[in-house]
């Protein structure tokens, strides 16, 4: 029995295990609106250009449309063994139209079919990615607006180091959140030209007008190579490569949420609503939630690397390893736009314990430089030498037991005598805080300042 799908060529059908392994369907059935949206846009031009009848174009849209409505309503069958989701679709229409349908695949291939239709698929989950992201920076930007006083413990080596405020903190995640959309904006413009119309690899010879499809579609134009249009996934690359970054963002989050929720801080608290208890331990409350953010950013970053390892070795133009660019990606995306979504709902769940981020600022002598710092102001010494004197005071200290602000005047002054009680006005979490001026800097008024800007631009960005 020959193989119907290529015609008169093979004399038999093909190994079960060549079945197994040729096979998309499975994964290239999410592709099916845009599948569609391709297709009736190739059977308009091609009606236009007077290459099919107006009549079979117009039979063609309106079995389109009616296996568009069944695979929504779920009573399309969808055949392992017509292989992907192209095939699928031209079967059932010619079953729905007759022999009309197949003069839809004129002056096309499968190869510039799929690549139209992935570009398609990852403009429309750009969009959405988008909006998760910046669903999250109001969150987040709301919650820096509640907190810009609340004075916590800020960290580097994950030491305490200088205090800053909680709002501060949250306003880092907006600005990066930003560069991530910034990232997923790059991508799209450079993805938004279609490939439709590059046939196989040459283009073709029937008078086609790949403008107007591109036009149809929302491309900005036809890609200019046909060579390039069906045989590279940079395209794919650069969106994952932008998710695996957004997910890195996420995680670090997450990670800090895991940290903050420990007994061990206490610094922040989830309800029940985005954390788990133990099977076996009835004390515990888990933050489940942030951990697989976690987890999940490993999927998106090894998607990224999967699709580089089968890109890399690819002459021109299409081979069939191209084939895998999707499952991995699928995967990625939807990853991310539920680590997005999970991270924004832990966002407005959290509820920082204000009174031991406060006692933590000041622990771990968080306002040394401060007390540097004013060493330079007022007493005019050179940095590195208030940085000594500063170290003296802080061994000090700690070797009485005591906070840098409890440490007795005359004490600071065994070791630099021009000290004066007004030292005193620089060494609470509070005042350091709000000597923070600098641009960019955790002075509360910035935060209430940077917060607001942040909620207006992006409620501007929904209207």
């Amino acid at each position: 029995m020959s193989n119907k799908m290529w015609g008169g060529r093979f004399g038999e059908s093909p190994d079960a295990i060549m079945e197994e392994i040729n096979v998309s369907i499975d994964v290239d059935r999410h592709l099916f609106a845009q599948d569609i949206a391709a297709s009736k846009a190739h059977a308009a031009m091609l009606a236009a250009q007077g290459i099919i009848a107006a009549n079979d174009a117009k039979n063609i849209a309106k079995g389109l449309d009616t296996i568009l409505s069944e695979i929504g309503n779920g009573s399309f069958t969808f055949k392992r063994a017509l292989e992907d989701i192209h095939m699928n679709v031209e079967s059932r229409l010619s079953e729905l139209i007759g022999s009309a349908a197949g003069r839809l695949h004129t002056a096309r291939s499968r190869n510039d079919q799929v690549a139209t239709d992935f570009r398609l698929y990852v403009r429309d989950t750009i969009d959405a990615i988008d909006a998760a992201l910046a669903a999250f920076q109001h969150a987040l930007a709301a919650r820096a607006l509640e907190h810009a006083d609340t004075v916590m413990p800020g960290f580097t080596h994950l030491q305490t180091a200088q205090p800053v405020t909680f709002g501060h903190h949250l306003l880092a995640y907006v600005e990066m959140a930003s560069r991530d959309r910034g990232r997923f904006h790059d991508a799209r413009k450079r993805l938004n030209e279609s490939p439709l119309g590059a046939a196989a690899l040459a283009g073709t010879s029937f008078p086609i007008d790949r403008n107007a499809t591109a036009k149809a579609l929302g491309f900005d134009r036809p890609m200019a190579n046909s060579l390039d249009a069906v045989s590279d996934r940079d395209f794919v690359l650069e969106t994952l490569a932008a998710c695996a970054i957004s997910a890195t963002h996420l995680s670090r989050f997450a990670e800090e949420i895991v940290i903050w929720t420990s007994p061990l801080t206490g610094l922040v608290q989830l309800s029940d609503k985005f954390t788990t208890g133990s099977s076996i331990m009835p004390q515990k409350r888990n933050p489940d939630a942030a951990e697989l953010v976690r987890a999940k950013t490993g999927r998106v970053i090894g998607s990224l690397i999967g699709l580089l390892i089968v890109m890399k070795g690819l002459p021109l133009a299409y081979q069939k390893d191209m084939q895998e660019d999707k499952q991995g990606a699928m995967e990625a995306f939807a990853a991310l736009s539920l680590a997005a979504r999970a991270m924004t709902g832990m966002v407005h769940d959290l509820t920082p314990d204000k009174a031991r981020m406060k006692a933590a600022a000041g622990d771990g002598y968080a306002t040394a430089t401060d007390l540097a710092d004013w060493l330079v102001r007022k007493l005019k010494m050179p940095f590195r030498d208030a940085h000594h004197v500063t170290g003296q005071i802080v061994a000090k200290a700690s070797k009485a037991g005591v906070a840098l602000d409890k440490l007795p005047l005359k004490e600071m002054q065994a070791i630099q005598p021009k000290i004066t009680p007004e030292v005193f006005g620089v060494l609470s979490v509070e005042s350091s805080v709000k000597s923070r001026v600098s641009f960019g800097g955790t002075a509360p008024k910035n935060v209430r300042a940077q917060a607001k800007g942040w909620l207006k631009r992006l409620e501007k960005e929904q209207k």
